[in-house]
């Protein structure tokens, strides 16, 4: 008993060394940025606000990367296609190099339009609109992160500046036409992420898992598979990645990824014929081959996040710093410097690190089993959505976009057991005779254990039997009830629909909040 209690005791501090390393690392890397900051700009008058708005802004970099990214390689890491310590490595190296290398040189200070600027005539009013906005963002995305719940960051500093504003300046400082579109994505992205997600993995299913030769037809199918990704991947990054080192405009982009595509198609097809006798013929074997399409497109993904999202963290931030140091105030745009667009691109770094493993694990395999082939139709899903939103110029979020394609892989699979289920019953129900039930039961024990690939196989087998299956209702209740699987945590959607509801409302009202706060510390 003694030796039990000293290991639960041993185990609990170990457990509070571990947090308080992170916790030690995250300050470390925010005195950092404070020492920076007062020493790079000790000329400024209000140092003190922009000193502030420096640690604000890197605590929100951080949670972004715990909370954020994970989007990005949670599917790969769920699949094991890549361990969480490599997941974590790959995303901070391209994360930082897609906010530094491409990542925006000018961007609204008001994210998406939310508020007009001109609205906020004063300059003191404007940085503390910007800082409470930050503030709110943060503290809401660090809950969210607390309670295994992926949001939306940039709905979250949506709802910042939107409530800051409001405080500021009233409810017609925000553009509702613009918050309107907001809301209609919270819809359309993840239905539309979550259709392509299924339709991808049903064509997968038809063309090589439900096949009695499934690495035969995996030879013939994932060639063009990857160069489908290689399309849309190419020009997901054109279109979102390296927007600022070049612009192409669309029907370019697009042009651009299917030459990759060809490319690719003509490039890994050797190397699949060279790979298919060596594989299992079998799910597992068919899966191999997704393994480095989906490093890639986490890398990709990951870098066009860091290009693309790093101004969630820095945004309001280049608009303190252009207000503290332009005479005429904060303006609508404004370019953001190099070391800002650093403390963002490390930020999310050190928090991916830190953090970001808890919502790694809740996206990659709390919400349903992925396995390479599924995982690799949410990556693709997630690049054509956010290609078709650009098109049509529709405000949405990738962890939005993402999470729907994993509830629609888990939805197909659902859907896929309860018809064929059916279908079994149906094959019983119709059939007389009592000659050889050990056999029918056999073979429903068999069904009821198999995965849905192997299941229509199985049916094909019942079919055969004729009038020797035979079920009676009692029986056919049960083998219902068994059939009947949840593939999705109707906990986890619950969980994270609920706190995609309340992202924008709360992070406006703890934004607010922080804004009379300053306000309230900095008048005389």
């Amino acid at each position: 008993m003694v030796v039990k209690e000293y290991l639960k005791i041993e185990s609990a501090t170990n457990l509070s060394r571990s947090e308080m390393g992170r916790l030690g690392s995250a300050i470390l890397f925010v005195v950092g940025v404070m020492v920076y900051t007062g020493a790079s700009f000790a000329h400024v008058e209000q140092l003190y606000l922009l000193v502030a708005a420096a640690v604000i802004g890197a605590y929100m970099a951080m949670n972004i990367g715990a909370n954020d990214v994970a989007n990005n390689v949670g599917p790969a890491v769920g699949s094991y296609a890549l361990t969480l310590t490599g997941a974590i490595v790959i995303a901070a190296i391209f994360e930082a190099g897609g906010a530094i290398i491409a990542g925006g040189d000018v961007v609204s200070t008001v994210k998406k339009g939310i508020i007009d600027p001109a609205d906020v005539p004063d300059k003191d009013v404007f940085i503390w609109v910007m800082m409470g906005a930050l503030i709110g963002a943060a503290l809401w995305l660090n809950a969210a992160t607390w309670l295994g719940a992926p949001v939306s960051t940039t709905h979250s500093i949506v709802g910042g500046v939107m409530g800051a504003g409001i405080a500021a300046a009233g409810w017609d400082v925000v553009n509702w036409d613009s918050m309107g579109k907001i809301a209609l994505s919270w819809v359309v992205s993840p239905v539309t992420g979550g259709i392509i997600a299924a339709m991808f993995l049903f064509f997968l299913k038809k063309t090589i898992f439900f096949k009695s030769d499934p690495v035969e037809a995996a030879r013939k199918v994932v060639p063009f598979m990857i160069g489908i990704m290689a399309w849309a991947f190419t020009t997901y990054i054109v279109l979102k990645g390296i927007k600022k080192l070049v612009k192409v405009d669309f029907t370019n982009a697009i042009l651009i990824g299917l030459v990759v595509g060809l490319a690719a198609i003509v490039i890994v097809r050797p190397m699949i014929n060279k790979a298919a006798p060596k594989l299992e013929n079998n799910r597992n074997g068919v899966n191999q081959l997704f393994t480095v399409p989906l490093i890639i497109s986490a890398a990709l993904l990951s870098f066009a996040h860091g290009a693309n999202d790093v101004a969630n963290a820095v945004g309001p931030l280049a608009g303190v710093v252009d207000a503290l140091t332009n005479a005429e105030g904060g303006s609508s745009k404004v370019a953001i410097p190099l070391w800002v667009m650093v403390i963002g691109a490390i930020g999310i770094s050190v928090g991916l690190a830190l953090f970001g493993p808890k919502l790694i694990r809740t996206v990659g395999s709390e919400i349903t089993e992925l396995d390479r082939s599924r995982a690799f139709c949410i990556a693709l899903a997630a690049a054509i959505t956010v290609i078709i939103a650009s098109q049509l110029g529709m405000p949405i979020s990738s962890t939005h976009v993402a999470l729907g394609a994993v509830f629609g892989v888990g939805f197909l699979r659902e859907f896929l057991e309860t018809r064929l289920g059916k279908v079994i019953e149906d094959v019983l129900h119709h059939h007389e005779g009592e000659k050889d039930f050990a056999l029918a039961e056999q073979v429903l024990m068999t069904f009821q254990n198999a995965p849905p690939e192997d299941k229509q196989r199985i049916l094909d087998e019942l079919k055969k039997m004729g009038p020797d299956a035979v079920i009676d209702a009692a029986e056919r209740r049960q083998l219902q009830k068994a059939l009947k699987r949840q593939l999705v945590h109707r906990s986890s959607l619950l969980k994270i629909v609920s706190a995609w509801i309340i992202t924008v409302p709360v992070s406006a009202f703890l934004a607010a909040l922080f804004y009379f706060v300053l306000r309230g510390m900095m008048l005389p």
